[in-house]
């Protein structure tokens, strides 16, 4: 997989994050850099060790779906794009503003908005990606991300986070897209 493709990924996994960030840059009384890092650190760390842990479950089991890979590749990020399309734009008026700058409320967040990179981990597996390279091109893009997105919310409002997400599932479906057109018209 190249690097630009990889970059993208990262990107696009990093939507929800950034979404859920400018929510909290929103929510979070006297906001300011601290928070930011903190928010941005969180979500970083744990966007890159989901897919670690799925690329663990993928390598157990590439043996057995190496003449599928492509497809499964396929739906798990044409999935994870519908589903952020979605989140998107489903009504949230509801929900209960929490403060997302405590601990536990943190790391709630953290695990919810990189469960998607846990698919893109057994993606990664299955494709034979270099796993080193690309979480931590994950980590990093989701921290610079997450950390302007406290910053975002502070400053532009609400409105955005519902584009970005919009943004991230269009990139990821993309992906997916190209990833089962290059293993067709090689075929």
């Amino acid at each position: 997989m190249e690097l630009s493709t990889i970059i993208l990924i990262a990107i696009g996994l990093s939507m929800d994050a950034l979404a859920v960030s400018i929510s909290s840059g929103l929510v979070i009384p006297g906001v300011n850099a601290s928070h930011g890092l903190k928010i941005g650190f969180f979500f970083g760390l744990f966007q890159a060790l989901m897919p670690v842990l799925g690329w663990l479950a993928g390598t157990t089991v590439r043996a057995y779906i190496v003449s599928v890979d492509h497809w499964i590749a396929f739906i798990l990020l044409v999935f994870v794009g519908v589903k952020m399309l979605h989140g998107a734009v489903a009504d949230r008026k509801d929900e209960k503003l929490l403060d997302p700058s405590r601990l536990d409320v943190l790391l709630v967040l953290s695990v919810a908005t990189s469960i998607d990179a846990l698919a893109v981990g057994l993606t990664f597996a299955m494709l034979d990606v270099p796993l080193f390279p690309a979480v931590v091109i994950i980590g990093i893009t989701t921290f610079l991300i997450s950390g302007a997105g406290v910053y975002l919310g502070k400053r532009a409002g609400a409105a955005i986070g519902k584009l970005v997400e919009i943004a991230g599932g269009i990139i990821l479906i993309g992906i997916g897209l190209k990833i089962l057109l290059e293993h067709l018209l090689l075929e």
